[in-house]
């Protein structure tokens, strides 16, 4: 299916990668390629080949944030909508049943880096920088800072959010809103590679891992693990655990059903 904005694929170990291309314009966000973006990641969820799903960008950014060219003339209502329409695939990506990677290069900015954020893991090119850079040209990015806060906490979050900074890749491993990084050009083969390997997982076991994870993340304690431990039990009744169990006893390698 094609998109607006975005080329996808789907490789043969089930990784479908979504490519922001708005290259001239650094990968920002405009309305087009934020619904097109929603679109896909709810497409490639449902598609059974898929089982891990990565976010890229073409040409020198992962995403410099949102094109300001469509900020003028807008009433408040409008703002609202069209702000809304921007973050509609930073707040999806939890919802989805599949695993989503960002894969950082370059700058990745403002909405760029509430996307990276809200993916469920990142990697990036060693040289890669991250920031809420909105606030150098008066506006803010308290949309992305909810992602971003819940990977680096409150105080760093707020730091971000006022100054407006770029971090280097490597603070932003430290901070915890990166899973690894890499030389730069092995960035594209990594990804893949990291990728693959978690499509070689139970999807069903993934599937329940991320949900329940989501799900339980902002329960009391003691609700945490109730909750938890019903996906467990869930989980232990599939075809795919009974499945796993066996494998690991008869030293071979699973085949997952799905069920």
């Amino acid at each position: 299916m094609a998109y607006n904005d975005l080329l996808t694929e789907v490789s043969e170990k089930g990784v479908g990668t979504i490519t922001l291309n708005r290259p001239e314009q650094l990968n920002t966000f405009n309305s087009s390629m934020a619904a097109a973006l929603y679109q896909a990641l709810t497409d490639l969820d449902a598609d059974e080949k898929v089982r891990v799903l990565v976010i890229k960008g073409a040409g020198k950014a992962f995403c410099a944030g949102i094109d300001v060219n469509e900020l003028e003339g807008q009433t408040t209502m409008s703002y609202r909508a069209w702000i809304e329409k921007m973050e509609r695939p930073l707040v999806t990506i939890s919802k989805l049943q599949k695993p989503v990677i960002a894969q950082v290069h370059g700058v990745a900015a403002a909405n760029g880096m509430g996307l990276v954020a809200a993916c469920d893991l990142a990697i990036a090119a060693a040289n890669a920088r991250m920031g809420l850079t909105a606030i150098n040209v008066g506006l803010n990015c308290v949309g992305p800072v909810i992602p971003v806060s819940r990977s680096v906490g409150r105080k760093k979050a707020m730091e971000l959010l006022l100054y407006g900074e770029l971090v280097p890749a490597e603070e932003a491993l430290r901070l915890g809103l990166l899973n690894r990084t890499v030389p730069a050009d092995q960035l594209d083969a990594e990804t893949q590679k990291w990728a693959g390997a978690l499509a070689q997982k139970s999807p069903i076991a993934v599937q329940i891992a991320k949900t329940a994870f989501y799900s339980a993340e902002d329960m009391p304690y003691q609700k945490q693990f109730d909750y938890m431990n019903e996906a467990f039990a869930r989980l232990c009744s599939t075809d795919d655990a009974k499945e796993g169990v066996k494998a690991f006893f008869e030293k071979r390698k699973p085949v997952w059903t799905l069920k």
